[in-house]
């Protein structure tokens, strides 16, 4: 044999199979640059898995950290708004959490993110997808949406400045705060892709924050007034559930003066053992009924009826529990709905709540 040339069949197969060129590895899919995307021009990320869309899914997912970074470093400046929207454990379906605002961020990033690239490796099956985002088009459409926002935050804070009921002034606040962080997530992003340079805002979040928490403080009273079983231990847990929530509360009894308060709850609290067939364990049944009036006008704006039952081996133990039981349930369920009167969120339940204690 000369050269290429081969003598037999089977010395021709080797030789075209030695000369045979083996599928070019893409440079992005062993490196951190892609040739065809250069840096200045495209953000890019990189995924890799035995399936083409579980490649892709981790491609996008690359982009995606690249901005998650920037917004978690900019959640220091929304910390003490995140903090008033955590307070108490009731109000998971308005609060407002890093993990929300990085979701926020997520989603909008990827409608500018494509899949460029695909390529499988013939030798181990192994799927490798390229993500990229244009620089340029996502520059333009972070300022636009920014604008917006700006647009929008300027409006809620002017109006809710000039506003002569507290309420739409509170309502107002807050609205602007949460879609000033949301700008501020747009904003993040945008110093991503153009290598720090963002648009300054003409309002920060610390700042609205701490208007809203003055007029919090100062503006809107509410007044606790319990009856019946274990009064204090009951009012007393009232309030911290409504201090949770950054409402200020004043304590007052059955005979007190809710002149100076805006809004009032007053309820009745009752524990009795109960009579119920078991050997082994002595009952007590609970029960409480409160409504949330607005004092200026007199009308109810919510309602709270609960009950239940604590058993244990006697029964101060089992009034202990059942206490706790009260206690808890109440205050969770009077401050989550005096909060979505104050805030404006849409109430989570609209009817009235029947009398949870019988009637003597």
């Amino acid at each position: 044999m000369t050269g290429k040339r081969c003598q037999t069949p089977f010395l021709l197969f080797l030789v075209l199979a030695a000369c045979a060129t083996s599928p070019k590895v893409p440079d992005w899919v062993e490196g951190t640059k892609a040739t065809a995307y250069p840096d200045e021009q495209f953000l890019i990320g990189v995924g890799q898995a035995d399936s083409k869309p579980v490649a892709e899914e981790r491609a996008y997912a690359a982009v995606s950290r690249i901005f998650k970074a920037e917004v978690t470093s900019q959640a220091k400046d929304w910390e003490t708004y995140l903090t008033l929207e955590k307070r108490g454990n009731v109000q998971t379906e308005r609060r407002l959490t890093l993990d929300s605002v990085t979701k926020v961020s997520t989603d909008k990033v990827l409608e500018n993110v494509k899949i460029a690239e695909t390529w499988r490796n013939p030798q181990t099956s192994l799927h490798s997808a390229l993500a990229v985002m244009s620089r340029a088009a996502a520059q333009a459409a972070f300022r636009s949406k920014i604008v917006e926002l700006d647009e929008a935050v300027g409006r809620d804070v002017k109006e809710a400045r000039g506003a002569q009921d507290k309420y739409l002034k509170v309502r107002g606040l807050r609205r602007a705060i949460r879609t000033l962080i949301t700008r501020d997530t747009y904003n993040s992003d945008l110093r991503v892709v153009t290598g720090g340079r963002g648009v300054v805002a003409d309002y920060s979040v610390a700042g609205l924050t701490g208007e809203l928490e003055k007029l919090l403080n100062e503006s809107i009273v509410v007044a606790v007034e319990v009856k019946g079983d274990q009064a204090e231990a009951v009012r007393q847990a009232v309030m911290e559930g409504l201090a949770r929530e950054g409402l200020p509360v004043t304590a007052r009894n059955a005979s007190g003066d809710a002149a100076t308060a805006d809004l009032l709850v007053k309820g009745e609290a009752r524990l009795w053992p109960a009579d119920l067939p078991d050997p082994h364990f002595r009952y007590v049944r609970w029960c409480a009924d409160f409504v949330i009036v607005n004092q200026q006008n007199q009308l109810v704006l919510g309602s709270v009826a609960r009950s239940g039952r604590e058993g244990h081996l006697n029964i101060p133990e089992a009034a202990g529990r059942a206490l706790k039981s009260l206690q808890q349930e109440v205050s969770s369920a009077l401050a989550k709905s005096l909060a979505e009167h104050i805030f404006g969120d849409p109430p989570s339940d609209t009817a009235p709540a029947p009398a949870a204690c019988p009637k003597p």
